[in-house]
């Protein structure tokens, strides 16, 4: 089976893509699919897509890429399948998606966000209007089938499609196991996101501020930059895919704190299966899949509201048994429902049933 992988990002350097298609690559390679990939994105276009300013230059490179894509609708024919991930060209509407489907190639959609909300990117401002959130629903209407991250995306799925299934971004539990690490001096309370991710840890300032004035512990923050809160011993550490995994290990309290927003609930909840796999007990806002992934005081903890924040935080830092329990219970939950091994075989069901038709 040979599947033309239509993607945004560079391989290996997008979460969303890293885990999911990604991920399931190797396990779908073993029943003979082939998988070539095609990201919209360039070398030169990363380069300056996620920092702030260069409007021209970013258009410019755009338009160049929109040439790129013109030779894949050319190149479907060869191909059994034909897989679309979020959308075919960054910025604007479906014209790609609508061409591929004229081929008459199937076309799969995945989508793990709620790429059909309107959403102003702090790097790209204005820009951001040229993404025509509306196109999302086109794209349903024109694939085969849909792939959708969770119920909510599913539901929005359904309304132009009868052919949805919901399947989990995973966790490559090879890779992410949980190992004996030397004790930290002081507790780690840890977060692991981005620049534009990470006005959602700003949420939690006031609260971590009020923990450290009875509470010992250190605040780990990947991927955000220089991070700084007042009063709060924080350790900033850049995001690096070569070593994710060990970065996220010395963490003994993994957060992930969402505003309860139409965005924020089409999330697919990775920082929380992250944490959750390497044994790490969780804390998350009960936003969106979140309630899903965690039962709260059984595989991790749901907060919403300043108090809940405190009390859960203080009984996860003096009590190292129920870390030990809810990091346990944690990684027991994702080997069975949110593992690349459990869903794999669910997605080449997909993809073998939408070549039978």
């Amino acid at each position: 089976m040979k599947v033309l992988a239509i993607v945004p990002a560079i391989y290996d350097t997008s979460p969303g893509q890293r885990f999911r298609l990604e991920q399931w690559q190797p396990i779908l390679e073993k029943s003979g699919v082939e998988i070539t990939y095609s990201p919209f994105e360039t070398p030169e276009l990363r380069s300056v897509l996620y920092q702030k300013g260069n409007a021209a230059r970013k258009v410019g490179e755009v338009v160049k890429n929109w040439n790129r894509r013109r030779a894949d609708v050319r190149s479907a024919h060869r191909f059994d399948l034909v897989y679309v991930f979020r959308e075919a060209a960054l910025l604007g509407p479906a014209w790609f998606e609508r061409a591929i489907a004229r081929t008459g190639v199937p076309m799969i959609f995945d989508f793990d966000d709620a790429i059909f909300v309107a959403y102003k990117s702090p790097s790209n401002g204005y820009l951001s209007y040229l993404k025509f959130p509306g196109k999302t629903a086109a794209i349903c209407r024109l694939s085969a089938y849909v792939m959708a991250g969770n119920q909510y995306l599913a539901d929005y799925a359904s309304k132009v499609n009868q052919n949805v299934s919901i399947v989990p971004t995973t966790i490559d539990t090879r890779k992410y196991d949980v190992a004996d690490r030397p004790p930290n001096d002081v507790p780690v309370i840890g977060w692991s996101g981005s620049h534009s991710t990470a006005q959602h840890l700003d949420t939690l300032r006031d609260i971590l501020q009020e923990l450290a004035r009875t509470e010992k512990f250190r605040l780990r923050v990947i991927g955000a930059g220089q991070y700084s809160v007042p009063g709060v011993e924080v350790e900033s550490i850049p995001w690096r895919a070569e070593s994710e995994v060990d970065d996220l290990r010395p963490m003994d309290i993994g957060i992930m704190p969402l505003p309860d927003d139409q965005w924020s609930k089409g999330k697919c909840g990775l920082k929380a299966l992250q944490y959750m796999a390497l044994g790490i007990p969780t804390v998350c806002s009960s936003v969106g899949v979140n309630s899903a992934i965690i039962s709260d005081g059984v595989n991790g903890m749901l907060a919403d509201t300043k108090d809940e924040w405190i009390a859960k935080l203080k009984e996860l830092i003096s009590s190292p048994e129920l870390r030990t329990r809810l990091g346990s219970a944690g990684r027991r939950t994702v080997e069975d429902k949110y593992s690349a091994e459990s869903q794999a075989p669910r997605v080449l069901e997909i993809f073998q049933a939408v070549l039978k038709g």
